[in-house]
């Protein structure tokens, strides 16, 4: 049987495993383990299992995620989004829809010093949700602001997944990092703009607040010093070239955890909830490394990813059109897996192809991100709408209608980065 044929035949059965629950870092191990066994022997395939487990887990580069995902575990438990959220509503008040902006600004500013979005979004869900509904915002709404916010987590520095996909990818894991601050901010102002738009639409969906909060501006400031503090001196170092990823990472938790501290907000049953949670979040995560890199290899041997590349050669398609075939292809997984999971198992076979074509690697890590958040909102799947539905009490189809328009707003943020790939590339550009 063909090397190429039996690599199409362990992606079947890796989709058909994942389709009957088996957990996906198991699924594609058990395909790579036998897949390898077939075409080369099966001692030399029990034998690179063991080889390829302990290299993938000693990777020095993927000690970061850790310490970025500790750095956000430390703030959510120590309330810092809580105190972004309230300052952020001192300033927007006035403005019609101003908490659900005030929502996904939150986001934004949680993200730039957590890397996750599960962190952002369920901490604006817990509390930004019930404020907005105090104030009679439309549930629909208040849900999508906080599930549209959360995606921001996995985009702004510090990001896990873009992490990971240096690591994936052997991309410079400073420059990946860096390289999703611009499209992130980018987004933000889009997902702002689209509340807005949308209550300026449909009025009824936020009514305009009577009551001002009771937060002087001197105070709104004070609560989200910590903010811009962290984010300078973590991303700030890295971008100068003061701190390697790594460093970057440690600093950051380390003036995350003196936060906690100094404003006697974490005490050691947080503390130890906040490292747990960092414990399992980053197995989650080493585990899927491990998987994605065995099943790469596999991939590899059936030499898939080159008769992709031939093909598409041959055929003379513009690179432009195997981008688009790209976003729909991520598209249509992320209706039915988890971002992590399409990342470890799509980039090897995506990566060689865009590079081939001349792409940049970097700016087309940033779109692989940005093609994965529109995953977390896409049902049926969708885990930020199923977490923030769980966390609120909103009826899952309330939510997944809500965000139906900041999911369009994320397209249209894709095809700015796809027809500007400058918006990507400048700042890592500049640490070249």
């Amino acid at each position: 049987m063909a090397t190429e044929l039996v690599g199409l035949i362990g992606f079947a059965v890796l989709l058909l495993l994942i389709a009957l629950r088996v957990p996906v870092a198991i699924a594609m191990i058990g395909v790579a383990v036998v897949g390898y066994g077939y075409i080369v022997s099966q001692d030399a395939s029990l034998s690179r299992m063991g080889v390829d487990a302990f290299r993938g887990a000693s990777v020095y580069s993927l000690s970061v995620i850790p310490f970025f995902i500790l750095m956000g575990m430390l703030l959510s438990h120590a309330g810092l989004g809580g105190d972004v959220y309230r300052s952020l509503d001192r300033f927007l008040w006035r403005l019609r829809g101003g908490l659900a902006i005030a929502t996904i600004g939150s986001s934004t500013m949680f993200a730039s010093v957590s890397g996750s979005s599960v962190a952002a979004a369920s901490t604006m869900s817990r509390v930004a949700v019930p404020q907005m509904q105090r104030y009679r915002y439309d549930d629909g709404l208040s849900a999508a602001s906080a599930a549209a916010g959360g995606t921001l987590g996995a985009l702004i520095p510090p990001s896990a997944l873009l992490v990971l996909y240096g690591v994936l990818t052997a991309e410079p894991i400073g420059q990946v990092l860096v390289a999703g601050f611009v499209p992130g901010i980018m987004t933000a102002a889009l997902l702002m703009l689209t509340a807005y738009l949308l209550v300026r639409r449909r009025p009824s969906l936020a009514p305009q607040a009577e009551q001002r909060p009771d937060l002087s501006i001197p105070k709104a400031f004070q609560l989200m010093w910590a903010v811009p503090v962290i984010f300078a001196v973590s991303m700030g170092g890295l971008y100068a070239g003061v701190f390697t990823p790594t460093e970057s990472g440690a600093a950051g938790a380390f003036l995350a955890l003196l936060y906690g501290v100094v404003t006697r907000r974490l005490d050691l049953r947080k503390f130890g909830a906040a490292v747990s949670d960092t414990i399992q979040v980053s197995a989650q995560i080493f585990l899927l490394m491990i998987a994605g890199q065995m099943f790469g290899f596999f991939l590899t041997i059936t030499r898939i990813p080159m008769s992709l590349g031939q093909t598409i050669d041959n055929l003379g398609i513009t690179p432009w059109l195997v981008i688009g075939l790209i976003f729909v292809i991520y598209f249509a997984l992320g209706a039915l897996m988890d971002e992590i999971a399409i990342l470890v198992i799509m980039t090897p076979i995506m990566y060689p192809i865009v590079t081939g074509l001349g792409y940049d690697g970097v700016w087309f890590g940033v779109l692989t991100i940005m093609m994965l958040l529109t995953g977390l909102l896409t049902p049926p799947v969708g885990l930020i709408t199923f977490m923030v539905s769980k966390l609120t009490g909103v009826p899952l189809g309330k939510v997944f209608r809500g965000v139906a328009p900041f999911w369009a707003t994320l397209c249209v943020a894709i095809l700015l980065v796809i027809t500007f790939p400058w918006l990507a590339t400048w700042l890592p550009g500049a640490m070249r």
